[in-house]
């Protein structure tokens, strides 16, 4: 397919050069900026809709401020792929996600013109309010832009920072992109013209004198006059929650109407005041068709996507996805149990949860982008006898984590946590692996850790989970599809802390934690090989571990490796933990036990394709098989297949 012509995109390397050009043709940028973000996502795949939806808004910025001088901040992140054209990134935006390429967020080692790095939502006013209260005390004029979605206005953290920055008076402007929620009245030529006057130096001038004036007035007479404008302009513009919160209000605006945003956002830059808010409402996918007429609006599709048909082509599997097979068992188990409920935070499908929902959507509750609510409202119900599932993808518990440890965990109340993304998930990158799941949860007191190795495993969880009444208890899954097992009719309840032995041996024991088992098991086909007899045990429990079992390979092996998709401090800790407490390293001949961990890198990893970075990582076939000679202190033979670079 050939790429679409960009002539006057082509004169655009920099903000700088946009800012040479004249209003009347930034709409026509517009029109070219949206083809090529098309094109370029057809290539790469990625947040498709999101981005299209800023076309208009991103153009008006970079005309308006003086970026990077002035920051811009983009909440989440995943609508910056327009910023990143425009920043200098055009002749790169096809590595987007790619191993070695852009990355699909903003992120400060990348360029200057990403001055903070996010892919979690919610965070952009809190890190311009610190970026306007730097410029202050270094004495630097600059102006602070911070996007935030309404979506993700859903999130305590962006009212707290909100709160924060009126009672502090702060430069700084806050732009609402309204694409989803509908928050906004309907938007047209009356309401950009009051967003114009009341934005203008001529309406805040007077409203200023009126503020002084009134202030010689006796204090219950000021309050009355002050709240009277606030909430008169409320009543135009919507504005009054934020006026509370201290901002100035302005809006709504039509986010694709270049002639509306263009004077609105000069006269907010070239305000003297504290915080501003401007409230702009966009369209997810605007200017491709299919997404607008889509439910998703093409929230993210993947590097297959045919832009003249508008499908994204994933190759057929015959194997179902780990998320599918939880929903579904998690539907099976609430057609059984009518105490089973599940929450989200905003993440239906990527949870499977649309599905449950679709089961059940009585007892599904979506409490927005929020996690820390998710898990003391999951907590609440369990105190009431209910069974919670409170599914949270692995780096978005982490922003629950003290309501895990002071609302669940201490409390011992048994709330159910099914994680989904753990380990490495491709094109993501760091922001979104799964790494350190394992290593939090199993540090608290009773806290029941599991981590499903395969999906009929991951049913047998599922079933164990709804039966499990005694505390809190977990279980990790990886993102994409399952090995491929014929699956039970349904799942079985697991004991507590025993794990299982796939593969008996007397030499070599490799104890799986999660979806590595099946390198494992392909590792020791090719040990046998070499005439080390390999014993490959699951171990399904980080916590409470099988002490009986780590004991017995302990003691009848002469190398015991433990390998886990998650990070430093989980399963293999505990597992030596355990090992010292209990005596099992003390040996002292020439054939005393030698023990290995694999776990994840102690370090970010960019994005690539997962199966290369866990190659990278060693956690595959080689990389064990190359641990164990190591461990041995023998020279590795050639291997026929799965060298590393």
């Amino acid at each position: 397919m050939t790429r679409p012509e960009t002539p006057l995109l082509d004169l655009v390397n920099l903000p700088e050069d946009l800012r040479k050009l004249d209003d009347a043709e930034l709409p026509t940028l517009a029109q070219e900026l949206r083809a090529e973000m098309i094109d370029a996502v057809s290539v790469t795949g990625g947040h498709l809709g999101a981005g299209l939806g800023v076309v208009e808004l991103t153009i008006a910025i970079h005309h308006t401020f003086n970026t990077p001088h002035d920051r811009l901040i983009w909440d989440v992140g995943h609508q910056c792929y327009p910023h990143k054209i425009l920043t200098g990134r055009r002749d790169r935006i096809r590595t987007l996600r790619q191993e070695n390429g852009l990355s699909g967020f903003t992120k400060r080692t990348e360029s200057e013109y990403d001055p903070f790095g996010a892919a979690h939502s919610s965070t952009s006013i809190s890190a311009g309010l610190g970026m306007a209260a730097a410029a202050s005390l270094k004495g630097e004029k600059r102006d602070v832009v911070a996007v935030i979605g309404d979506g993700s206005m859903s999130a305590g953290m962006a009212y707290e920072a909100m709160n924060n920055a009126g009672a502090m008076n702060a430069r700084l402007i806050v732009i609402l992109n309204d694409n989803d929620m509908s928050i906004a009245p309907p938007v047209g030529s009356m309401s950009a013209y009051l967003a114009r006057l009341v934005s203008g130096r001529t309406y805040r001038s007077l409203r200023e004198t009126a503020k002084q004036l009134s202030q010689k007035l006796p204090k219950f007479f000021y309050d009355k006059a002050k709240k009277t404008e606030e909430f008169a302009r409320g009543f135009w513009t919507g504005g009054t929650l934020f006026e509370e919160l201290g901002f100035y209000y302005v809006g709504p605006i039509d986010g694709h109407n270049l002639e509306h945003l263009l004077p609105v956002l000069r006269n907010v830059r070239d305000s003297e005041d504290g915080p501003i808010l401007v409230h702009v409402v966009t369209e997810k996918g605007k200017g491709y068709e299919p997404a607008e007429n889509s439910n998703d609006k093409y929230h993210a599709v993947s590097p297959r996507f045919n832009v003249i048909s508008s499908e994204d082509e994933k190759p057929l599997t015959n194997a179902p996805s780990y998320t599918r097979i939880f929903a579904q068992s998690l539907i099976q188990e609430a057609g059984l149990d009518d105490k089973v409920v599940a929450i989200t935070a905003a993440m239906p499908d990527g949870t499977g949860l649309d599905l449950f929902g679709e089961a059940y959507p009585e007892r599904t509750y979506d409490v927005g982008i929020a996690e820390q609510h998710a898990v003391t409202f999951a907590a609440g119900l369990a105190s009431e006898g209910l069974k919670p599932f409170a599914a949270i993808y692995s780096t978005f518990l982490q922003r629950g984590y003290d309501q895990v440890v002071h609302d669940v965990s201490i409390q011992n109340l048994p709330v159910r946590f099914p994680i989904d993304r753990a380990g490495f998930v491709g094109a993501d990158g760091p922001t979104h692996a799964g790494s350190f799941d394992t290593t939090f949860l199993a540090a608290l007191p009773k806290f029941v850790v599991m981590a499903a190795s395969d999906e009929a495993e991951l049913m047998h969880m599922v079933r164990t989970s709804v039966e499990y009444d005694e505390g809190p208890i977990s279980f990790r899954y990886p993102r994409g599809e399952g090995v491929g097992l014929e699956l039970p009719e349904r799942g079985s309840v697991l004991e507590i802390g025993r794990g299982r032995v796939l593969q008996e041996g007397t030499k070599i024991a490799l104890l799986s934690f999660g979806t590595r088992l099946q390198e494992c098991l392909a590792a020791a086909e090719e040990l046998e090989a070499f005439g080390l007899s390999t014993t490959v045990a699951d171990a399904r429990f980080a916590k409470p571990l099988d002490e009986e079992l780590i004991t017995r390979l302990a003691r009848s092996h002469e190398v015991l490796l433990t390998i886990e998709e998650g990070s430093v401090g989980g399963f293999g800790a505990h597992v030596l933990h355990y090992m010292v407490k209990a005596g099992l390293m003390d040996g002292h001949s020439a054939s005393s036990l030698k023990v290995r961990t694999l776990v994840l890198p102690d370090a970010y990893v960019d994005q690539s394709k997962p199966d290369m970075m866990y190659i990278n990582a060693g956690l595959d076939k080689t990389g064990i098989i190359s641990t164990v000679f190591e461990a041995l202190g023998r020279d590795q033979p050639d291997l026929a297949s799965g060298r590393r670079a």
